[in-house]
Parts: C-alpha cells; sequence; structure tokens
C-alpha cells in the first residue's frame, strides 16, 4: 500500500480499477483546516491525466508497472516489431499502444516496454538519441550569438527546433522527454 503522503513523480498505484501514475504533487498545508495532496494523474492504459486531491493518509494498492528491455526492429504497416533481448523472441505492438513514443527512435534502438499484469500498454524510448539532420534550411554566419531557432527534420521524421548554426548532415542529442535539442553529438 502507498499512503498520499508519500506520493513521489512517477509512482504508480490502482485507483477506482484504473492504474494511475503521478505526474506532479504538491503537499498544501493551509492555514486553517487539514494538509492535503494535490496531484495530476496520467492513467497508464489510456493516457488520460486528471487532477485530484487526496488527503495524506488515503491508502491506495501499488501498482508494479514491468519495465522490459527490448529492441526495435521495424515496422510493417500498422505493426511494430520488438525483439526480446534475453529470448529474441519477436513481439508485435499496435499503433494505438506505440502512439507518439516511437518519433525518435530508429531501428535497432533499445527500448523499454511497459507492461502491467501482462497487458502492453506503452514504450518508454531511452532518455537522451543522437540522430542526424535530413533536412533545414542552411544557417548564416554570424547567426549564433541569438536564441534564435529553426525546424529541423531528424532521420526519424520528427521535427525539432535548433539552433541556426545547425546544417544537414549534423548530429544532434535528444531529449525524448521533451523533444528539445541539447547539443551537438
Amino acid at each position: 500500500m502507498i499512503t498520499a503522503g508519500d506520493f513521489r513523480n512517477g509512482a504508480t498505484f490502482e485507483l477506482d480499477g484504473q492504474v494511475f501514475q503521478v505526474v506532479e504533487f504538491m503537499h498544501v498545508k493551509p492555514g486553517k483546516g487539514a494538509a492535503f495532496v494535490r496531484t495530476k494523474l496520467k492513467n497508464v492504459i489510456t493516457g488520460a491525466t486528471i487532477e485530484r486531491t487526496f488527503s495524506p493518509t488515503d491508502k491506495m494498492p501499488e501498482a508494479h508497472i514491468e519495465r522490459k528491455d527490448m529492441q526495435y526492429l521495424y515496422n510493417d504497416g500498422d505493426l511494430y516489431y520488438f525483439m526480446d533481448m534475453e529470448t529474441y523472441e519477436q513481439v508485435p505492438l499496435g499503433t494505438d499502444t506505440v502512439g507518439d513514443s516511437l518519433k525518435f527512435i530508429k531501428e535497432n534502438m533499445n527500448v523499454k516496454i511497459l507492461s502491467y499484469k501482462g497487458n502492453v500498454f506503452g514504450i518508454e524510448p531511452p532518455t537522451f538519441v543522437e540522430l542526424e539532420v535530413i533536412e533545414t534550411e542552411p544557417g548564416f554566419r554570424g547567426d549564433t550569438a541569438t536564441n534564435v531557432t529553426k525546424p529541423a527534420t531528424v532521420e526519424t521524421g520528427a521535427v525539432v527546433k535548433v539552433p541556426l548554426f545547425i546544417d544537414k548532415g549534423d548530429m544532434i542529442r535528444i531529449d525524448t522527454r521533451t523533444g528539445e535539442y541539447l547539443e551537438r553529438a
């Protein structure tokens, strides 16, 4: 069991027959009245987010999310194939399960497959990836002092905002959680 007073970002628990993950939490102690915990929760199965307030003593059963390392192999229409690194078994997942999480992943990259009680509900890409810029407008000399960005398409097809000095063919490092450019690779 987990109490609302023990909430941390990323904690998972069952509530009303659903599995939720804490996205944000704030312990609030008003001048009058009892303390409470204000949270923003994400339903790990459907992806919907809700805001809810709990008493710090509320108890919920903890949900254990299994994270398994797998390698992304290829996609075939609406199916994406992943290989278990231990058994070499291939697992096909549909577009509804994969969602938007593969926009920075290319073939043969390792990802974490997320499941709850044997049901796969999502994919967790590596936190940082290095990808090649395949299309962007050329930069101009001297445009490095300002914080101006331009769109660039990387090899997976995703569009990222990059500084003006980045050119076609450059390798860049991207934070997959935010989709932001970090640095040249």
